[in-house]
Parts: structure tokens; C-alpha cells; sequence
């Protein structure tokens, strides 16, 4: 397994003697039997096709030549989307980009998920259109934001390299119908990837979506579904849900709003490799389970950043919020301070020390913090960031999402209460004459 997931943190005191199973916490994760078995009939008949993206491998040769292509000819690349076309490619290429630029060989990704036109104007001026390809995303293919995006963005291709010649730089993804973005790429003969109906945007990132993105950053993506599937067999193969990991994520987290008021689920990675995660998961959760009054609010932060701005409201504030760290094993890694650097002014306990040593000590430190002053914190361990254990650790949050959705009997998939400010917007456009 890819990774571990310890809820001690959040029943300390709460557990009888018999232990979790018998406990409150085991009558709640029973009750998502019959959400496994559900999700083991979707995956038998396929009519949840996300279940089966792990297993692919059909789809990647197409992806893998595009790939290979924009790598060749371009030395940047621009994702355009929003919501889940975007976060989910954002959060994986983060393991090829650390904030600092791509492996050598590969182009710079921009992943350009909002409208802001000070953003676009400062992309423009910073790349060469004649050696720019684009990605444009909408599952639906009517998204205004995103069809804003690439109508922008087709004047200054134009301009770099003439409308005949668009078609070379653009790649189209979408739904297989007559909607706008098709419309727009067969008047320019954009090759297009049929984007599946059945898969939404916040639950695509093991699909083209995602794994485009992935491969032209070098990333290793049957690894990725790897550890998608393997999290995939686990859950499947549990006879007892409270050997499922996903199923005990989501009945705690319903259990501790009920009963402790933990309206809020903060998700606190301490590697800047899983920030994206944080903000991926953070759709994941609200999109998918806040209908009818249901759903707890989902919280991105970052370890240590966050000890620093909001480990007092965790400590000393309301107490309705549920934890998740995720910790890697980090001891005894990167830099070390050297022996006689900086001489006596160095504090003793750094003396030595690694950063990772720093690091370690403080995730720990972190934990065993709100665990002591009884804020719920589940913790979840990782041995390194990498395709597979990314691939995991998203599995098991959409895995979680939707089991949880079951327990509260509502549709993980649709987001119906977004639609009237789609409606406005685009009234709101149509009155500015």
C-alpha cells in the first residue's frame, strides 16, 4: 500500500474497550456496506467508467504521441480549463515541477484556471507563441470561462504563426457533441479527445485529462493508475468495511460532524509536492457533498506554512474542525547544517540537523499538538511523493467522497446549485451593450 492511515487522533477517549469496531465509529462504517457493494456493481458493469481508468491503458498510445510531440516542438505549454479540467493536471504536475521550472527537456506547463486579464496579458508577454502549444479542456465544452480563455488566446497564436497553421498548436478536449469548443475546433481542424459524458470534471484526472498533462511533463502514468488501482483492489476486496480505508475516511468524518460538530475538514499536507492536493480534494469534497444541507467544509493548508497562521484558530478556536495531516518520511533528508557553520551563534538543536530532520519533528509535533488538546486528527503516512502514491492518495479521497455521499443519500456527481450563477453571468454580459 502507498500509504497508512491512522485514526487514533480522532477517537481518543471515544472508544470502548472492545475497540473501533464494535464502537460508534464501526456501526457508522457498516452502514457503507452497501456503498461498496455498489461501487463493486459499477465496476463490474462499467457504468461508472472513473472505476475503470486505473485499469486502462487502451487510451494512452494516442495520448503518449501527442505528448512526444508537444515535447519536441514547444517550450511552453497552455492548460486551459477550470474547476476539475484543471486542478487535477495542476496537482500531478506539481511531481515534475517543484516551483522552480520543468526536468530539462520538457516544456514549462501554465495551468490557467481563472479569467483575471492582468494573468493573461502577463502570459502573453512572457511566451513565445511560435513555440506554444495549447490545451483547452471543457467536459461540457460551453464553459464561459474556458471558451473566454481560448478565444483570447487565438489572436496572438494567430498573429505568431496564421490561422492555418492554429491547428498544430491546439489540442481540444470534450465532450462528443455539437457544443461550442467542438464547433470552434473544427473550424480551425483542432484534433480533438472525446472527453467521456459519464466521467465529471472533478473525478477526470485519471482520465485524457489529466494524463495529458502528466505525460508531456514526464510523468510516469501508469504508475499514477497504479496506485489508483491498487487502492481500487483494496476496497474491493474488503469483506468488512472497516478494513476499507476509504469507507472508515468517510463514516469518521460524517461521524465527527454529527457528534462533535466538525463542520469543517482541514486537509494540511506537509509537502509542497501535495499543496495542489489540498486545493484538488477541496472540490472534491464541497462540489460533490453540498446538497440538501449535507457536506462539512473543506479546508486547504500547508505544513509547516500553516503552524505559523493557523495553528492558533486550530488550537484556541472553534472546535469544529476535523484534521488530516499527510506525513512523509522525511527524517535524515536534504541539506544538512555543516559541522562549525555560523559556530556557537547556531542553536543546539540544530547543530547537524537536516531539514528534514526539521521538518519531521515538526509534522509530529503538529500532530501530537491537536491530538493532546482533543481536536480530532487523522493522520496519513507516505513513504515518498510519487506517481503512485499520488495516484493512491486521489483514489482514496474520491473513493471516500463518494462513499460518504451514499451515507447521506445524496448524487456525488452533479453540482446543481451552480447553475444560477451561470445563468446570471451570462445575463449580466448580454446587459453590457
Amino acid at each position: 500500500m502507498f500509504y497508512t492511515q491512522d485514526i487514533a487522533g480522532c477517537l481518543s477517549g471515544r472508544i470502548g474497550p472492545a475497540g473501533p469496531r464494535d464502537s460508534e465509529l464501526g456501526r457508522r462504517v457498516a452502514l457503507a456496506a452497501p456503498a461498496l457493494a455498489t461501487l463493486r456493481q459499477w465496476y463490474k458493469d462499467g457504468s461508472l467508467p472513473l472505476l475503470r481508468l486505473p485499469a486502462r491503458d487502451d487510451d494512452l498510445p494516442e495520448l503518449e504521441a501527442i505528448a512526444a510531440d508537444y515535447r519536441a516542438r514547444f517550450a511552453d505549454v497552455i492548460v486551459l480549463g477550470t474547476g476539475g479540467s484543471s486542478l487535477g493536471g495542476r496537482t500531478l504536475y506539481r511531481l515534475a515541477d517543484k516551483g522552480f521550472g520543468p526536468p530539462e527537456g520538457t516544456p514549462r506547463l501554465h495551468f490557467m484556471d481563472n479569467v483575471d486579464p492582468a494573468s493573461f496579458q502577463a502570459l502573453f508577454a512572457a511566451v513565445d507563441f511560435k513555440r506554444t502549444g495549447i490545451i483547452v479542456i471543457s467536459k461540457s465544452g460551453g464553459t464561459s470561462e474556458t471558451l473566454m480563455q481560448f478565444l483570447t488566446c487565438l489572436e496572438p497564436l494567430v498573429l505568431a504563426v496564421t490561422e492555418e497553421e492554429v491547428a498544430a498548436h491546439v489540442t481540444a478536449i470534450t465532450e462528443k457533441t455539437e457544443n461550442p469548443l467542438r464547433k470552434l475546433a473544427q473550424r480551425y481542424g483542432i484534433p480533438t479527445i472525446d472527453h467521456d459524458p459519464k466521467v465529471g470534471g472533478r473525478y477526470a484526472v485519471l482520465s485524457c485529462v489529466g494524463m495529458l498533462p502528466a505525460l508531456i511533463a514526464g510523468l510516469d502514468v501508469r504508475a499514477l493508475r497504479r496506485g489508483a488501482q491498487l487502492v481500487l483492489d483494496t476496497a474491493f476486496a474488503a469483506k468488512d468495511p472497516m478494513d476499507c480505508p476509504p469507507a472508515v475516511g468517510a463514516a469518521l468524518s460524517l461521524l465527527l460532524a454529527d457528534s462533535r460538530g466538525a463542520a469543517q475538514t482541514v486537509l494540511m499536507p506537509y509537502l509542497d509536492q501535495l499543496n495542489d492536493l489540498s486545493f484538488w480534494y477541496r472540490q472534491l469534497w464541497a462540489e460533490s457533498l453540498g446538497k440538501d444541507g449535507n457536506g462539512t467544509t473543506p479546508v486547504n493548508a500547508l505544513g509547516t506554512v500553516d503552524q505559523h497562521s493557523q495553528l492558533q484558530l486550530y488550537l484556541a478556536g472553534p472546535a469544529d474542525k476535523m484534521f488530516t495531516l499527510i506525513l512523509g518520511k522525511v527524517a535524515g533528508t536534504g541539506p544538512r547544517i555543516a559541522d562549525g557553520v555560523a559556530g556557537e551563534t547556531t542553536p543546539e538543536y540544530l547543530r547537524g540537523r537536516t531539514m528534514g530532520d526539521l521538518l519531521d519533528a515538526e509534522q509530529r509535533a503538529t500532530a501530537e499538538t491537536l491530538i493532546r488538546n482533543q481536536r480530532p486528527t487523522r493522520l496519513i503516512h507516505i513513504d515518498t511523493v510519487d506517481e503512485g502514491t499520488l495516484g493512491a492518495l486521489m483514489m482514496h479521497f474520491m473513493l471516500e467522497t463518494i462513499i460518504a455521499a451514499h451515507l447521506l443519500n445524496i448524487d456525488p456527481f452533479d453540482q446543481p446549485a451552480v447553475e444560477e450563477g451561470k445563468v446570471l453571468t451570462r445575463d449580466y454580459l448580454a446587459a453590457m451593450g
